[in-house]
């Protein structure tokens, strides 16, 4: 067992399987020292555990919700850099996080929304989990999932 692997059994995560594309991409490119991740969804299972816009209207995803959306997003986006380089220990540092957040006008959590993705990277990678990041609201994401979340990474 790789301490990446270690790590994430003590905290109690499994990553799931590599999320089928919905077009013609790849879920993560090595380029050099740096992987990319293509937009990840919060794919549970194969399907998303909700749809829709975020806001705090009834009939929306709450902020709630749409953190643990973020949180699995950015799990799915692990499984795709784990995926082309065989284990995590490789990951030297997280450098960047987008994180899109199909937003109510009103809405205007969208950073606390994508902390669930950022925090998730912290409690995994620890320091190498410190990284820089966006959090932008959207009008709307592909088949109407609620977060849409990609990474960078430094891998040794």
């Amino acid at each position: 067992m790789t301490s990446i692997d270690a790590r994430l059994a003590e905290l109690g995560i499994e990553l799931p399987e590599v999320a089928t594309p919905a077009g013609s991409y790849v879920p993560a490119l090595l380029v050099g020292s740096m992987v990319y991740t293509s937009g990840q969804l919060p794919f549970v299972e194969g399907a998303l555990p909700a749809t829709g816009k975020v806001g705090a209207a009834e009939g929306l995803v709450s902020a709630d919700d749409a953190y643990a959306y973020a949180r699995q997003a950015a799990l799915n986006a692990l499984a795709a850099v784990k995926s082309v380089l065989g284990n995590l220990d490789r990951v030297k540092r997280v450098v960047k996080v987008t994180g899109f957040v199909a937003s109510n006008p009103s809405f205007s959590g969208q950073p606390g929304v994508i902390n669930g993705a950022s925090n998730v990277l912290g409690e995994i990678f620890g320091e190498a989990g410190v990284h820089a990041r966006s959090a932008v609201g959207v009008a709307v994401l592909p088949l109407d999932s609620p977060v849409e979340v990609e990474i960078i990474l430094e891998i040794d």
